[in-house]
């Protein structure tokens, strides 16, 4: 009995105690509902809740400069875990740059500031963002002849052959430049309907060939030579250059130049030569393509078809002898074994005899299958040689002359025009022989005008 009665008492204390533990509880949960809290939900979707985080937060566009913060959370033993995107605003405003994309400064507090128009005295350009491959990608393939060729784009770089462009009347499709001042140097008048991209100048220096890059590049349209507007042409004399099998681009580039300086009328150049817009070629030329034609891989076909009637073709050529010749009472070198160099025609230490064939010559063309073997009659070259219209062929160090050449130079009543120079040396290089035939064969045209005229 007594046992009974101390049980009913425990039972009835402990369902008192559960009744207040109740009374409290929904006390705290009206409170706390009455506040407007989010404190009133169940206990297990509320520890769900917390162990939940967010894929990403977006931030008003007002506030900028506010920095994401993933919240602290908890790791099984307890310790709070930072996330490796909780960095202090402090630190990513140090290594914010101090310019955005489109080159407006930003301010102190890291605050946007809307970019300005982007001109240089009216002229609207571009500005390349980070990532932007155009400049590469233009760059490389302009250095292709085959695109080159297909795509009629051809690739200028610097102030002044991008001025002797323009002043030539060649398009201009997408200029590349650094900074303003670099723009400001060219003739904007006849830059408004190209593109106009402004990019950092550390880029135009990875895909420059030059030492010191300028920091302008060009894209032209291939210009048509028989279009171009050359200036300066009242100084021209009746005088072609023929470049047969010219390969290296800095030789031929030299010869452009020569040629335009000694006032030539035109450049015909041969199916074997390198790629007249080059970049090494075009560097050479110092803007000898926009002076003078310039016409490239023609046949000889063509050739002859271009060239003013009536012309008189000479070549420039090696010889050898086995005997000391005496040129215009001089002597000219003593009789030794050429070397390779010499062997492949284009310049002569000594002159040949009168009506010489060309049966131990070397080249290209097979000579032991030609049935008529050209006989061209050899010449000092300062003796009088250009008496008219003139057209002066040079070849190449490495392949020679073609067979075509000396049958044009016989054809036309040519001759076979060579430098003396000192036994001590083997040769002169083509461009350099071509440089001093070119400015003789001016010499002698003017001077044949001049005593004409009186």
């Amino acid at each position: 009995m007594f046992w009974t009665n101390e049980r009913r008492k425990r039972e009835a204390n402990m369902a008192a105690y559960m009744r207040s533990v109740r009374r409290i509880i929904d006390f705290e949960r009206h409170f706390c509902a009455a506040r407007g809290t989010s404190i009133a939900v169940e206990s297990r979707r509320y520890v769900r809740g917390l162990r939940r985080k967010p894929v990403s937060v977006i931030f008003p566009d007002s506030e900028p400069d506010k920095i994401p913060k993933d919240t602290p959370r908890s790791n099984p033993g307890g310790q709070s875990v930072k996330s490796k995107t909780d960095v202090k605003p402090a630190a990513q405003a140090r290594r914010a740059p101090e310019h955005d994309f489109v080159g407006t400064k930003s301010t102190a507090k890291n605050v946007y500031v809307p970019a300005t128009k982007d001109q240089v005295d009216g002229l609207r350009y571009e500005r390349a963002s980070a990532g932007d491959k155009r400049l590469g990608r233009l760059v490389s393939v302009a250095r292709s002849r085959t695109f080159r060729e297909h795509q009629g784009k051809i690739l200028l770089e610097g102030r002044r052959l991008i001025c002797d462009a323009l002043d030539a009347g060649a398009v201009p499709q997408m200029v590349f430049f650094s900074t303003a001042d670099r723009l400001r140097e060219l003739p904007l008048d006849k830059l408004r309907r190209a593109t106009l991209i402004k990019v950092r100048f550390e880029d135009i220096k990875v895909w420059s060939d030059l030492v010191t890059p300028q920091g302008v590049i060009a894209i032209f349209s291939r210009p048509d030579p028989l279009e171009i507007n050359f200036t300066g042409r009242q100084h021209s004399v009746p005088l072609s250059l023929i470049c047969d099998n010219i390969r290296d681009p800095g030789n031929l580039g030299t010869m452009l130049r020569c040629a335009a300086a000694a006032g030539c009328h035109d450049v015909l150049l041969t199916k074997g030569c390198v790629d007249v817009w080059e970049p090494k070629v075009l560097r050479a030329a110092m803007g000898a393509h926009f002076r003078l034609p310039v016409l490239p891989s023609l046949e000889w076909d063509d050739i002859e078809r271009r060239l003013p009637k009536p012309v008189t073709v000479h070549i420039a050529d090696s010889s050898s002898s086995n005997a000391t010749q005496k040129v215009s009472g001089a002597q000219v070198g003593a009789s030794r074994k050429p070397s390779r160099a010499g062997d492949y025609g284009w310049i002569s230490t000594r002159g040949k005899n009168k009506n010489m064939r060309y049966e131990d010559y070397e080249s290209d063309s097979d000579w032991e299958d030609e049935e008529h073997h050209p006989t061209v009659d050899t010449k000092i070259y300062h003796e009088s040689w250009a008496r008219g219209p003139a057209a002066l062929v040079i070849g190449g160090e490495t392949h020679g002359l073609s067979a075509e050449a000396a049958q044009l130079a016989e054809k036309t009543g040519g001759h076979r025009l060579y430098i003396p120079i000192s036994p001590d040396v083997d040769s002169l290089n083509s461009a350099m022989a071509a440089s001093i035939l070119l400015f003789e064969g001016r010499r002698q045209l003017l001077k044949r005008t001049q005593t004409s005229k009186v």
